[in-house]
């Protein structure tokens, strides 16, 4: 595939996640917010509205607002602007893989931070797994598109050196 093609799918696939996250977000909002939680198959999945200041499991939430916005909105953006740099002037030799699992970390980043900013530091979380008291964090579709392209990019490199290795006896 031509590099400018593989830019521009880059680009479409980002700004469709980013919009994807913003929807799921509102509707959240609209639909969640001030409501008891709703519980799908026996309570494995459950839809809960919570705005979350911190990090992973709240990491952070009582941090103050300077150290917050330098650890939750500066240093990711400036990781996620060389990651959209490092993708786009490496196109030709990066795989569809990995241009994909880049688009999700790029997507799912910019869209907790855009939450940040626009929410005075509140990410929009809202979704639940688990059984029984055994459960995940609440989390967004932004969180799940960097957990998906972390492990889309961990299953590719198992892959290559296991073809490297293979090769290699």
């Amino acid at each position: 595939m031509k590099p400018g093609i593989k830019i521009l799918l880059f680009c479409i696939t980002c700004t469709a996640f980013i919009s994807c996250d913003r929807a799921t977000k509102e509707l959240a909002k609209v639909h969640l917010k001030d409501k008891l939680p709703i519980s799908y198959y026996h309570d494995t999945f459950r839809l809960v509205y919570v705005e979350n200041t911190g990090a992973f499991l709240s990491l952070g939430d009582d941090w103050s607002k300077t150290t917050s916005l330098w650890v939750f909105n500066i240093l990711p953006l400036v990781f996620l602007t060389a990651l959209f740099i490092y993708t786009i002037r490496k196109s030709n030799q990066l795989s569809n893989s990995i241009m994909f699992a880049l688009a999700l970390l790029f997507s799912g980043g910019m869209g907790n931070i855009i939450d940040r900013v626009l929410f005075d530091r509140h990410v929009t979380d809202f979704m639940n797994l688990g059984i029984n008291n055994l459960r995940t964090g609440i989390f967004n579709f932004a969180d799940l598109y960097v957990t998906t392209g972390i492990l889309v990019i961990l299953i590719h490199q198992f892959r290559k050196r296991k073809t490297l290795g293979a090769g290699i006896n």
